[in-house]
């Protein structure tokens, strides 16, 4: 229990510290394309950190993943000069794109696309 909770904690001061990293001290580097740590998922000994990226106004999102890959050395020393006192190690980054939005978007059209009639009045009285 002590792991996972520790797990979550510097998951979230890196989702936090990420965020900043990206709006701030590296908001040029990937154009106009603005970056969003949606989730930051910890290995039990904190020595791996999968960062999930949504990426909006980006025309080849693609792309732009392999760009923050490029460049994830630079991101690690940025997070490295923030975290270093609270962390033995600064862990490896591994990024992901978050397709949360576009399933849930699929998954809304799939159901806005269903033709579910109207129950009967009649049924609902028999079932009382």
């Amino acid at each position: 229990m002590a792991a996972g909770s520790r797990q979550k904690k510097f998951a979230k001061l890196i989702q936090k510290d990420l965020g900043e990293i990206f709006q701030k001290q590296m908001q040029n580097t990937f154009g106009k394309t603005f970056i969003t740590v949606v989730d930051v998922e910890m290995s039990p000994d904190l020595g791996l950190a999968k960062i999930y990226l949504s990426l909006i106004l980006s025309e080849d999102k693609d792309a732009t993943l392999e760009k923050i890959k490029d460049h994830k050395s630079e991101i690690r020393k940025h997070l490295g000069n923030r975290i270093g006192k609270q962390v033995r190690i600064v862990p490896e980054l591994a990024f992901y794109l978050d397709n949360t939005l576009e399933q849930a978007s699929r998954i809304e059209n799939l159901l806005s696309g269903l033709d579910i009639p109207p129950a009967d009045e009649d049924d609902q009285e028999k079932d009382d």
